[in-house]
């Protein structure tokens, strides 16, 4: 029998560790576009339900978010939204239909208060493409580490309390947490088990079906869309500018 899912924790001055993965755990995010567009929808939601987002990193495949919703409740209301919004924006964008995000989402609550695992949960989002030797520093494009690192405003995230008790000022806060993450080594993710039918598959050849046809690399998903493209390109050009660790080079990308 199938178990009911239990009900999220939510209780007040909490912040929360979110995830969210692509269904199937394909690569959708890997086309520039569709950050371009997530960030924009996130943007669109905060000034709905006034969030506090403190760290976010977008992958090949999946999100993390740390979330500070204003009510214990906004946190559902926040992440229906976010994933209803985008997945409409992302299925008309690649001309394709069905779930795009992978069953709810993941999430793990702790106290604002608690500085010391708001910081190591922070630099675990910010590691996220060093851990998965995407890169070799933290800086990255699509996550908000510069934010912290050169004390920039990306128009999207804050900094965390935690962040603000590392000093007296904001550049010893930087300083501080600067070496923080240089003390960072990812723990080896487990190897992932066999299901039961695994060993059953692989001896079973399935008959190949025709690729479908792929459209050609340089054609942009901007066709007949009619959401102010002006508008999203914002978003993302402060975005960049305030966390690549070239923002001149990604910056063209927007221009482009």
């Amino acid at each position: 029998m199938a178990m009911a899912r239990l009900p999220r924790q939510l209780q007040p001055d909490f912040c929360y560790h979110v995830t969210v993965r692509c269904n199937n755990r394909e690569f959708r995010l890997t086309r520039f576009e569709c950050r371009e567009v997530l960030l924009y929808a996130i943007q669109k939601c905060q000034a709905k339900y006034e969030f506090r987002l403190y760290a976010l990193c977008i992958m090949s495949n999946h999100i993390h978010y740390l979330i500070g919703p204003q009510q214990p409740a906004d946190l559902p209301k926040i992440m229906h939204w976010l994933n209803w919004y985008s997945a409409m924006c992302f299925n008309r964008l690649l001309n394709r239909t069905g779930h795009f995000w992978e069953k709810r989402y993941h999430s793990s609550g702790f106290p604002m208060s608690d500085y010391r695992r708001a910081l190591n949960t922070i630099r675990y989002i910010h590691a996220n493409p060093k851990a998965a030797n995407m890169q070799q520093g933290f800086f990255y494009d699509f996550s908000n580490y510069g934010t912290y690192d050169r004390l920039t405003q990306d128009g999207i995230t804050q900094w965390h309390p935690a962040f603000l008790a590392l000093g007296a000022t904001l550049e010893l806060c930087a300083e501080a947490y600067r070496r923080f993450c240089k003390r960072y080594k990812p723990k080896p993710k487990p190897e992932r088990k066999n299901h039961w039918g695994t060993q059953l598959l692989a001896g079973i050849k399935l008959s190949r079906r025709p690729k479908k046809k792929q459209s050609p690399g340089q054609k942009s998903l901007w066709e007949n869309w009619d959401i102010p493209l002006e508008e999203i390109q914002a978003v993302t050009d402060r975005f960049l500018q305030a966390n690549a660790l070239n923002p001149e080079i990604a910056r063209c990308q927007v221009l482009n």
